[in-house]
């Protein structure tokens, strides 16, 4: 009898010993995909120093002479002299990083819907391990900077077909699991690299030592399968079968006869594979993707907004690095809890925690600046950025879920183009309080309800059926933001 992809899944074991290994793998990986992007936070900090004389010499060679650098680490800013007016060339290094993310982002998601998730998730990791290898060898500042620019096209495209390829090896209902595993495993990741910091001291060495298990993860992602759901969604059916096959004998069942049903998004030889054009040409993914891509936005706004604005952290720096990353953790078992009740589920929750974020920077227009621990500004705004920390690990899923397999790595390198928009438009935001001390608080809030509350508009996704082609958005049960009477057959479906 030919079966469902789901019943397929659910045939194999959804979430067996041997997809818990595929996806441990996957996850694991986040630790170096966040070495990666936290890399310039230490290799570019600028440690204590004076010059011993009033003017601060114009030559390299003379402000050699007359600079004196605190001995506890080194960095770009000690080997090339990065102080006053070439201060600016650390944000240049990290913002050329966020340039290449925006990029990888949105060509990786797309290249992978046409070649395939591993080919292309290979094809970057390598590129990523290669130019790391540049960063840290980079004889000048120009090859610096020009490598942190390809390493993070590289790096933000690998981390994005990843963690897709992460969802794809299991059943859709550990969708949530796997993805909120995923963003934890990315916070701890933070607190490992400032860890390696504070042991390794020298800037080129850190760089070398966060970027060599990029090889290890090389050379053993040969043995990761191709996903079975995008096999399937190009009509590969019998290597779809083959790889359900083999996750099925790598959770401990006997051979099993796995027949698929043909896909219904099988494209015939005359027909073009889909691209990122039918994001818009579509009606039901238009309105989604112009939805999600503000949401994204948002989040990646406010997010980077509060960790600016929740007060400067004094004291040991790579306490305060760690410190950055661990924050977040609390939100991701919050939101796990939450979005699997049926009472909440992937909408209510997301809305939940954008409207919370929005209010928490609100209120702090309330707090008197001189008020106790518990009742500061900075605790409030800390407790939104939790809060902001917990929608954008639900925005991933969530996403995973609205985009038909066809067109999910696409959909996703849209959505996060327009979240490093967001990142770059955040440190512009705190000039702001020019006009108010408060400001940028309100900016951030009234941002973070907007959100919240267009969220209500996308359709509820838990414990419903995921889309493998377009065609599967003709059908009634997909049908969201095309009329009212759609979305009311929606909710009862």
């Amino acid at each position: 009898m030919a079966l469902e992809l789901e019943e397929a899944f659910g045939a194999a074991g959804e979430f067996g010993g041997g997809q818990r290994r595929l996806t441990a793998f996957l996850v694991l990986l986040q630790v170096y995909v966040a070495c990666q992007s936290m890399l310039i936070v230490l290799v570019g900090a600028a440690p204590d120093y004076h010059v011993d004389q009033e003017e601060i010499p114009v030559s390299r060679a003379e402000l050699a002479k007359h600079i004196h650098f605190a001995n506890n680490f080194t960095s770009i800013v000690t080997e090339w002299y990065l102080i006053e007016q070439e201060a600016y060339k650390v944000g240049l290094a990290s913002s050329l990083f966020f340039a290449g993310l925006l990029i990888g982002n949105i060509t990786f998601g797309p290249l992978s819907d046409k070649l395939g998730r591993k080919p292309v998730y290979i094809s970057g990791l390598f590129f990523d391990v290669i130019f790391g290898y540049v960063t840290a060898l980079a004889p000048n500042y120009d090859i610096f900077a020009v490598s942190r620019f390809f390493v993070g096209i590289v790096n933000g495209g690998m981390a994005l077909v990843s963690f897709v390829l992460t969802q794809e090896y299991v059943g859709k209902s550990f969708w949530s699991f796997t993805g909120s595993l995923t963003n934890l495993t990315f916070a701890v990741g933070i607190a490992v690299y400032a860890l390696l910091g504070y042991y390794v001291r020298e800037w080129r060495y850190l760089a070398l030592v966060s970027n060599t298990p990029g090889v290890i993860f090389f050379l053993l992602s040969f043995m990761l399968p191709e996903s079975p759901r995008w096999l399937y969604s190009q009509g590969k059916t019998a290597e779809a079968e083959h790889v359900l096959q083999y996750i099925a004998l790598g959770n401990g069942k006997e051979q099993l006869n796995l027949k698929l049903k043909p896909s219904a998004g099988t494209l015939r030889k005359d027909e073009s594979a889909p691209g990122i054009l039918n994001l818009v040409k579509h009606p039901v993914l238009r309105w989604r993707t112009v939805i999600l891509m503000y949401i994204w936005y948002v989040c990646s706004f406010v997010y980077y907004g509060l960790t600016l604005n929740a007060g400067e952290l004094r004291g040991n720096l790579y306490l305060n690095v760690a410190l950055y990353g661990l924050v977040e953790v609390p939100a991701f078992p919050l939101c796990m809890f939450f979005i699997e009740k049926s009472w909440s589920g992937r909408r209510r929750t997301m809305t939940s925690f954008l409207v919370f974020a929005g209010f928490a920077c609100i209120f702090t227009l309330f707090l008197p600046t001189s008020a106790g621990l518990f009742f500061s500004p900075t605790l409030l705004a800390l407790c939104g950025k939790m809060m902001v920390s917990a929608a954008f690990n639900i925005v991933y899923i969530y996403t995973s879920e609205l985009y038909p397999t066809v067109l999910r790595n696409a959909g996703l390198g849209v959505c996060s183009m327009s979240c490093r928009f967001g990142g770059i438009l955040a440190p512009f935001v705190p000039s702001m309080k020019s006009l108010g001390p408060f400001v940028p608080f309100v900016v951030f809030g009234i941002s973070g309800l907007s959100a919240g509350f267009l969220t209500l508009l996308l359709p509820e996704t838990l414990n419903k059926p995921i889309a493998e082609s377009i065609e599967d958005l003709q059908t009634p049960k997909y049908q969201v933001l095309k009329n009212k009477k759609g979305n009311q057959l929606e909710e009862n479906t």
